[in-house]
C-alpha cells in the first residue's frame, strides 16, 4: 500500500509536465525496491486556490504525502523516501531553481488495524516485480 498524493498548486502546470513528474517518482518508488508493484498508487491534484509563502501569486508549491502500511524499518523508508525526494527534485530543477517554490515529503505508516482493502490489482500481479 504505498499511495503518493501529491497535491500542487495552479501556476505549476505552466512549469512542468505532471504526467512526466508522476511517472518519475512511480519508477523512484519501484526502485526503492520495498515496495510491491500492485500496490503503487501515484496520484496528483491540483489546488485551484492556494496562498503560498508571502503570497506573492508567482509563488508555487508541491507537497507529496507517502501513505505506506506498517512493517517495514524507519531506515528503510528513509533510503525509499531520499529516492522519491531525488526523482521530485531532478523533474522540478526548473522551480527549485527559482526563489517562488516551495517542495515537500511526508510519509505515514497507517496501522493495519484501522486500512481496509480489496484490491484483485494484487492477484493479477502477484509474483511480478
Amino acid at each position: 500500500m504505498p499511495h503518493l498524493a501529491i497535491e500542487y498548486s495552479a501556476g505549476l502546470t505552466a512549469r512542468a509536465d505532471m504526467k512526466s513528474i508522476c511517472k518519475a517518482l512511480y519508477d523512484a518508488m519501484l526502485r526503492a525496491g520495498i515496495f510491491p508493484k500492485a500496490g503503487i498508487r501515484v496520484r496528483a491534484y491540483q489546488a485551484d486556490v492556494a496562498i503560498v509563502g508571502d503570497a506573492l501569486p508567482e509563488n508555487d508549491f508541491m507537497a507529496m504525502t507517502l501513505s505506506v502500511g506498517a512493517g517495514r524499518s524507519t531506515e528503510d523508508l528513509r533510503t525509499a523516501g531520499d529516492l522519491i525526494f531525488a526523482a521530485a527534485q531532478e523533474a522540478l530543477s526548473g522551480p527549485l531553481a527559482t526563489p517562488h517554490f516551495a517542495l515537500s515529503l511526508e510519509i505515514r505508516v497507517i496501522n493495519p488495524d484501522l486500512s481496509w482493502k480489496d484490491t484483485p490489482i494484487h492477484t493479477r500481479l502477484s509474483g511480478q516485480t
